[in-house]
């Protein structure tokens, strides 16, 4: 554990990440805290511009404070991003271990599900989906999932192939282990590494995926979000720009620290990043 810390402290970029995310996670926790009002809540002066009527970041065209909404729209952003990527880890992880294991038809019949499901373009899939269901947190997280767990599956079961046929798993067959055994205890533990580079991304690509939703009306009316507060802002954007700029810096700050921590953590996991190191 000490080597893969040192191994991500050599990337400066990946520590600068992990530090912003941690920031947006204690925006996210202490959301409340800092503004236990209502971020729905007419607080003030409409079009107020940050700085002036007690609103740090400004209001809206309601009088809703930005900075309130941004600090509990980190909550939901996080939350959806978590939930979404590890439903989608998942069901790519069952995917693609059963169809790299077993190959042969199994394998062909789970490989033509993933690949139906990647002929649709994922953003407008979603759209499709949360327009099919009553826009929530739970048909937005429902959504992301099944647009993106096909690249798990995929990963996982190239993974599966490389592994299978290696000399500790025919030991293991010798040995008389169920096939069930095997995929959790001997293969599976040793596809870990990729699978948390790609979920770490995953959860940038779900955050996007959110933010879109909401700023085309498609998201929970009843939660604040970033992308809420861009599509509200969206008609006053040359008047009142900063209601819809200072949502889209946090969701740009936040998806890039996660990627910067996704490439860390390749650069510590990644076996022969670590050979040349």
């Amino acid at each position: 554990m000490m080597s893969f810390w040192k191994r991500f402290a050599r990337n400066r970029q990946a520590v600068l990440g992990m530090f912003i995310l941690a920031l947006v996670i204690l925006m996210a926790l202490f959301a409340g805290a800092f503004y236990p009002d209502d971020p729905f809540r007419l607080a003030g002066k409409p079009l107020a511009p940050p700085g002036t009527s007690g609103f740090l970041l400004g209001s809206d065209s309601l009088g809703r404070d930005v900075a309130s909404g941004i600090a509990h729209g980190a909550k939901t952003s996080i939350m959806i991003g978590l939930v979404a990527t590890v439903a989608a880890v998942f069901i790519g992880v069952i995917f693609g271990a059963l169809s790299g294991y077993y190959g042969g038809k199994i394998d062909d019949a789970l490989m033509r599900v993933t690949e139906m499901f990647q002929t649709i373009p994922s953003f407008v899939f979603a759209i499709l989906l949360v327009a099919i269901m009553k826009p929530s947190i739970e048909s937005i997280v429902i959504a992301i999932t099944v647009v993106s767990w096909p690249g798990v599956a995929r990963l996982v079961r190239g993974e599966f192939l490389a592994l299978k046929n290696r000399e500790f798993v025919q030991a293991c067959h010798t040995l008389g282990m169920g096939d069930i055994q095997i995929m959790l205890r001997e293969i599976l533990p040793n596809c870990v590494s990729p699978i948390i580079v790609v979920g770490s991304l995953m959860v940038a690509t779900a955050i996007l995926i959110e933010s879109g939703l909401a700023f085309l009306g498609l998201g929970d009316p009843n939660i604040m979000s970033w992308g809420f507060q861009i599509g509200a802002g969206r008609t006053m954007l040359r008047s009142a720009w900063w209601v819809c700029t200072f949502p889209g810096i946090a969701i740009l700050v936040t998806v890039l620290a996660i990627n910067l921590v996704g490439e860390g953590l390749n650069d510590a996991l990644n076996p022969r990043l670590r050979e040349r190191q």
